[in-house]
């Protein structure tokens, strides 16, 4: 029988394990072994660690003991609705400036802090490496995905930016099927792609038949936010393979740090510094700045890790079904967007595509060569 352990000192809250137990990923140890190794454990560490079967003979540290209820509602709370309502806040901003330049400085500041409070806490800085695999995702997803977002909320709603945005897993879905080949082509898989592409068609439609009397959104923002989407579908897929810092606060905190440096760069190509006055940018417009990094990069981001360690993947994941529905509410009463039969019947038909490829597992890679014989002889 062998036992597998994964190094995941921020799940259990206590760091110094011995070395024998783990090394860097995860490291298979007979259980003998594994009793006399967690026997030498201090006792906080033992009474937070347990087994946890998995895959047959394999076994998984997690978190036995559970957070505080209010803990758990407060961060879904926050990627929910926080979450949701930064699509007005860049709206409201991009209103007076320009929207590289807003995005550049939105996450150029949450990258400092992150990094900052990562640095002060101890934790390494990405080697030469790790900055260029973070440089490699910062262009697909904050010059390309955040980028075209905020050129296209001066043009498109922010309730249906957000819907449109909500198409990543149909673009992540159709990247597994037809690149990383990690997922199969199901009658369920199919049919929900061709409703997520169903809803993009009515809301960008400019047909009489599927506008449902509203005005069609404009066309060159709908095509960029499109492009958005699969920009970040692209990121997902490289996150898998490019050397990023173990810490994921630290990674993304360089992410955003080299993603606000970029956007930068690209703001000045396009020359959105010229003919800009700071003086001139009313208290909203920062307010809705200073919301965008505060609550929506460092606070959001923030409980989104700290979810991801206590919660399920299925459970986090749900703030994609949340977040469009959100945004559209917040749009309609705070910022004076029109909903109308077309924006509702689209964003139910994306939403639908989202829960069922969200909720469809994927097919199972093929076992490296060595597992066959390491469960053989778990099973001696």
């Amino acid at each position: 029988m062998l036992a597998s352990f994964e190094k995941t000192p921020e799940r259990v809250g206590w760091e110094g394990w011995d070395a024998d137990i783990y090394r860097k990923g995860f490291l298979l140890l007979k259980r003998d072994e594994v009793k006399s190794n967690l026997m030498r454990l201090p006792p906080n560490a033992r009474k937070t660690l347990r087994p946890r079967r998995r895959d047959g003979d394999l076994f998984h540290m997690e978190a036995a003991v559970r957070p505080p209820a209010w803990k758990t509602i407060l961060a879904f709370a926050i990627i929910y609705f926080v979450w949701g309502s930064t699509f007005l806040a860049i709206r409201v901003g991009v209103r007076e400036v320009p929207p590289l330049l807003l995005a550049s400085m939105r996450f150029f500041i949450a990258g400092v802090v992150l990094y900052a409070w990562m640095r002060l806490s101890g934790t390494p800085s990405p080697s030469r490496r790790q900055w260029l695999a973070a440089s490699a995702l910062a262009v697909c997803i904050f010059v390309v995905d955040y980028g075209l977002l905020f050129w296209a909320e001066q043009r498109v709603p922010s309730g249906i930016a957000a819907v449109m945005l909500a198409t990543i897993p149909v673009f992540m879905a159709l990247s597994e099927i037809v690149i990383l080949r990690t997922q199969r082509l199901t009658f369920r898989l199919a049919l929900a792609l061709l409703v997520g592409i169903g809803g993009v068609s009515v809301l960008v439609s400019r047909s009489l038949s599927l506008s449902l009397g509203e005005v069609p959104i404009d066309r060159a923002g709908a095509v960029a936010l499109v492009i958005a989407a699969i920009s970040w579908s692209v990121a997902s897929a490289l996150t898998r393979k490019l050397p990023l810092p173990e810490s994921k606060i630290m990674s993304s905190g360089a992410q955003m740090l080299a993603g606000g440096i970029l956007l930068a760069l690209t703001a000045a190509i396009f020359g959105e510094f010229r003919g800009f006055h700071i003086q001139a940018v009313s208290r909203g417009a920062w307010f809705a700045l200073a919301y965008l990094i505060v609550a929506g990069s460092i606070i959001g981001f923030t409980a989104y890790v700290w979810l991801i360690h206590h919660e399920s993947p299925t459970k986090v994941g749900t703030y994609a079904y949340v977040n469009p529905v959100v945004a559209v509410i917040v749009g309609y009463f705070l910022g004076g967007e029109t909903v109308g039969p077309r924006t509702l019947l689209g964003t139910l038909l994306v939403l639908v595509s989202v829960i069922v490829i969200t909720t469809t597992p994927a097919k199972k890679p093929a076992a490296p060569p060595l597992a066959k014989p390491l469960q053989e002889l778990a099973e001696r």
